[in-house]
């Protein structure tokens, strides 16, 4: 009786480890992209989202001490456990609302400029690389590099970018 081998010759799999390693080049840059795509996405998201948290807190803040109206501009640091409004007496309350709306707002640095008691327009930085703005469309994937969080300008810069688009 005859026995026969199964199995891949040592230049078949040569080939199929070539052929994975082409796909590979051409799939990784492009997987780059997307990852720094959907930060920067998530960025712009999350400056929605405090943008919307200081609103609701404003609006509250008004109701209890009637200085929500006040307040122009909000700063929060990166690692502080408070904020600094200018505007207002109540940066701890204010701070307690805004935590209420947003929890992830601990975790992120911010800026925003208020006039009249709403939000016009806020940046936040989500770690030393990715800067997100709202009004959106500021940051991209293409000068997210302009707008980075690791410099200290760079939250003002896409503050300021933010409001050239607002009021444009």
């Amino acid at each position: 009786m005859k026995t026969t081998k199964k199995g891949f010759t040592l230049i078949e799999l040569i080939v199929v480890i070539a052929i994975i390693g082409v796909l590979a080049a051409i799939l990784v840059p492009s997987m780059l992209g997307y990852v720094k795509k959907s930060k920067v996405s998530s960025a712009n998201s999350a400056a929605s989202s405090i943008q919307k948290a200081i609103n609701t807190a404003l609006i509250e803040m008004d109701e209890e001490y009637e200085d929500g109206a006040d307040v122009t501009s909000i700063t929060r640091a990166r690692d502080a456990d408070e904020i600094t409004a200018d505007g207002t007496d109540n940066d701890d309350a204010l701070w307690t609302k805004i935590k209420h709306y947003m929890d992830k707002a601990k975790k992120c640095a911010f800026v925003a400029n208020c006039d009249g008691g709403a939000v016009q327009a806020v940046a936040v930085a989500l770690d030393k690389k990715y800067t997100g703005t709202y009004p959106s469309g500021v940051v991209t994937v293409d000068n997210y590099g302009d707008y980075s969080a690791d410099d200290a300008d760079g939250l003002d810069t896409a503050l300021d970018a933010a409001m050239t688009k607002l009021t444009s």
